[in-house]
């Protein structure tokens, strides 16, 4: 793996607040301890470099990582050389010791990745790694608080009667295939959205899809033999348009305020290939109210499916893309059949159609804030009038997705991931970014909607 070390300020300074963050580093067991006098680094794309920009601190519902295989780098506060740890000494014991990030709970983008380097390890879980260290009495890691909207917070999930309610609405809808993934999803995954479907609010999932026509390099519900276990398992048969409409039914005639359903998730393939069932669970439930929003999380490949989508009643749409510059998206995308260009076509029969338009951004520090990239954002977000930005903190071994983009894309120096946000709102005002989608009446002043 290559990387480039820079040397540089020994101190960070916030809020008026000169300060050392201390690297932290877990020993083979996963406890997380303090270096005593390194201080920690952080990782911009193939850079390692010194503490900057303001890290927050750790969320309670966030947590400390350790990253398997990896090896910490820190940096020496008198000489200001940054130092590869290879072993520390701790109660008399010496071992190897492991990097360590953390990972943020909904309504955070992080700022850097973890200060480290590949040693002997495996390819590390599909989690969104964030550069953490440790100061004064407690962790903070290098992220924004993006979205601040309260009804994502964990502290709604989970909860104790989250058993009973699954088996209430499963009691409604026996043998619904939808209910049955969500049920997995919601019990063993811990979906949010899935859960929402079971509490009968907000955002609700609608799994449509076991196929998918694009090979992600970080795809949560399939990789090859040699890649990282998939977090997710796909639903076996894909549900009826009338299942779906059924599910999706009850959850817009029952679920207070704001309220959407949601096809396209993460335990999923793409669900523009069944375009045809999902158009007819639209056509289902729009036949039968006219409540709430009816969104779909999609790659946009397949532009006349997308188009009958919106014929039937689809009033939202959510575009994932980890880069608006052809080589890059399609480097980790792996499309079959289809390619950037189709992605575009959609984007713009989207803002034809007038619907509101978010696009899915995977953001990944040091690679989707090159100067190059920002433009091409800026770019898109101008010219579709696209109503949001959903940032997401891209879940995948920084290292496999640095091998993906290595002399892909457009280049340029980092300009960091806050000042690409704020560029973004510049770029198109009105835009909203955020982490969360927004309700129907929440749409009103986005930046296609004015």
């Amino acid at each position: 793996m290559r990387c480039v070390m820079k040397r540089a300020p020994l101190v960070l300074v916030t809020s008026d607040m000169t300060f050392a963050p201390k690297l932290l580093f877990a020993d083979p067991k996963g406890r997380v301890m303090e270096h005593p006098y390194l201080l920690a680094t952080l990782r911009s794309g193939e850079e390692l470099v010194p503490p900057q920009d303001k890290p927050i601190p750790l969320p309670s519902t966030g947590r400390l990582v350790h990253l398997p295989g990896r090896l910490p780098v820190g940096l020496h506060p008198e000489t200001g050389e940054l130092e590869l740890v290879r072993e520390m000494k701790v109660g008399g014991k010496t071992f190897v010791p492991n990097a360590v990030g953390a990972l943020l709970p909904p309504g955070y983008t992080r700022t850097f990745l973890p200060g480290e380097v590949k040693g002997s390890g495996p390819v590390l879980p599909q989690w969104a790694y964030t550069a953490a260290a440790w100061v004064g009495e407690g962790p903070v890691a290098w992220a924004i608080h993006t979205d601040r909207r309260s009804h994502w917070d964990p502290e709604r999930f989970s909860t104790p009667d989250m058993k009973d309610l699954v088996a209430k609405h499963m009691a409604r809808f026996p043998d619904n295939r939808v209910l049955k993934q969500l049920k997995t999803c919601a019990m063993l995954y811990r979906c949010f959205t899935s859960q929402n479907t079971f509490y009968v609010r907000d955002e609700a999932a609608i799994p449509a899809s076991v196929m998918c026509n694009a090979r992600c390099v970080g795809c949560i519900s399939d990789q090859p033999a040699d890649g990282p276990p998939a977090s997710h398992e796909r639903m076996d048969d894909g549900p009826t348009g009338e299942e779906m409409g059924q599910i999706g039914l009850f959850h817009l005639e029952h679920a207070p305020g704001r309220t959407m359903v949601s096809f396209g998730q993460g335990c999923e393939g793409e669900p523009l290939t069944r375009w045809k069932q999902i158009a007819e669970a639209i056509r289902y439930m729009r036949a039968r109210t006219q409540a709430g929003s009816i969104n779909i999380n999609t790659n946009a490949s397949l532009t006349r499916g997308l188009e009958a989508l919106f014929d039937a009643g689809l009033d939202a749409i959510r575009v994932s893309l980890n880069s608006a510059v052809k080589d890059l998206y399609e480097a980790y995308y792996k499309p079959v059949k289809y390619g950037w260009e189709d992605v575009e076509a959609s984007i713009a029969l989207a803002r034809e159609r007038g619907a509101y338009l978010a696009l899915n951004l995977l953001l990944f520090p040091g690679v989707t804030d090159r100067e190059g990239e920002v433009r091409a954002l800026e770019r898109l977000v101008k010219k579709y009038r696209v109503d949001q930005v959903q940032t997401r903190s891209l879940c995948i071994d920084p290292l496999q997705y640095l091998e993906v983009a290595r002399e892909r894309g457009a280049g340029g120096e980092p300009v960091g991931i806050r000042t690409l946000l704020q560029r973004l709102k510049a770029a198109r005002p009105g835009l909203i970014v955020g982490n969360f989608a927004r309700g129907l009446d929440e749409r009103e002043n986005a930046a296609g909607h004015r």
